[in-house]
C-alpha cells in the first residue's frame, strides 16, 4: 500500500516538473562574453536574446566606474539617470528579476551612456510551444474527438488514484 502511494506521489511529481519545465526563468549575463562595458551594441546583442517574465539580468561591471539604472523611455533617449526607477548598482556583480510584460530600460552614468552602456529590451509573457497543425482527414480519430486534459487535473487525479482505491478496496 505505502509502496503504491509512493510510486503515485513520485509520478505527480514528475508530471508537476514536466508541466514546469518550461516555464523556468533564465538568467542572462548582459552584453554576453563582454559583460556591462563601453563601447559594446547592447541594441545587437538584445536582438540575439528573448526576455521572459520571471527571468534575471545579471550585470557584471567595475563598480568603480559604471553603474546600472532602469529609467524610463524618455530618460533613457536622453541618457540621463535622473529620475531613475531602480538603481540596480550594488557591488559589480548584480541581478534584476523582470517581473511584468513590458518594455524596460537600462543605462549607466557618468557620460558612459553615450559610449554605448544602455540597454531597452522587450520583456514578454512565456508562450506555449505551438501545436503542429493537423493532418488533413475525412475522418477524424477517436483521438482527435477526445478533449484534452490540463496538466494540473491530470496531477489531481494520479494523486487521488491511489487513496481512491485504498478508501473502495481496503475499508478501515
Amino acid at each position: 500500500m505505502r509502496r503504491l502511494l509512493w510510486w503515485s506521489l513520485v509520478a505527480a511529481a514528475m508530471a508537476v516538473a514536466a508541466m514546469t519545465g518550461s516555464c523556468e526563468a533564465d538568467l542572462i549575463k548582459v552584453g554576453g562574453k563582454q559583460g556591462w562595458r563601453p563601447d559594446v551594441n547592447y541594441t545587437e546583442w538584445a536582438m540575439s536574446e528573448d526576455f521572459y517574465v520571471g527571468d534575471w539580468l545579471y550585470f557584471i561591471f567595475d563598480k568603480h566606474y559604471f553603474t546600472v539604472f532602469e529609467v524610463n523611455e524618455t530618460n533613457y533617449k536622453r541618457c540621463s539617470e535622473k529620475e531613475f526607477i531602480t538603481n540596480i548598482t550594488r557591488g559589480g556583480r548584480d541581478v534584476f528579476n523582470l517581473t511584468q510584460e513590458r518594455p524596460y530600460y537600462f543605462l549607466s552614468s557618468g557620460g558612459y551612456c553615450w559610449h554605448g552602456m544602455r540597454l531597452a529590451i522587450n520583456v514578454t509573457s512565456h508562450m506555449p510551444p505551438a501545436a503542429p497543425a493537423p493532418s488533413p482527414s475525412k475522418t477524424k480519430s477517436a483521438a482527435q474527438k477526445m478533449p484534452s486534459i490540463s496538466p494540473i487535473v491530470l496531477s489531481v487525479i494520479v494523486l487521488l488514484c491511489p487513496l481512491l482505491f485504498n478508501f473502495f478496496f481496503f475499508p478501515v
